[in-house]
């Protein structure tokens, strides 16, 4: 396509588009994540490209908004480590799972209209 962004979420930058669904972190405007079909704003957005213009941010872009709505709560996979001593012949297995948002992207806005309409 040649309408997506590219946002700053949990830590990470996520080329988005409209009508996918994407994993993310944490998210920190969410309080209570297990509320399905909440709608989210993100604001955060570092480029918009639009057809064959191009907007950046320095870092972001201050009237860009990426809107959208929380699916559910997902895993990510799991993450097994082993600690070995090998003289004591002791092992120990940890396993680690990181808790995940899975959103959708509903609409990108910017300038105080959204670029999926035009």
């Amino acid at each position: 396509m040649n309408k997506y962004a590219i946002i700053d979420i949990g830590g990470k930058q996520l080329r988005v588009e409209q009508g996918r669904f994407y994993d993310a972190r944490h998210l920190a405007s969410v309080r209570h994540p297990s509320t399905s079909n909440e709608k989210i704003s993100i604001s955060r957005v570092l480029l918009i490209r639009h057809g064959s213009s191009i907007n950046l941010g320095y870092p972001w872009l201050d009237d860009a908004a990426v809107k959208g709505r929380i699916l559910h709560d997902c895993f990510e996979k799991k993450l097994v480590i082993q600690r070995i001593q090998s003289k004591r012949k002791t092992r120990r297995t940890f396993g680690y799972r990181e808790s995940m948002i899975r959103f959708v992207v509903d609409s990108i806005h910017f300038g105080g209209e959204n670029l999926d309409e035009s």
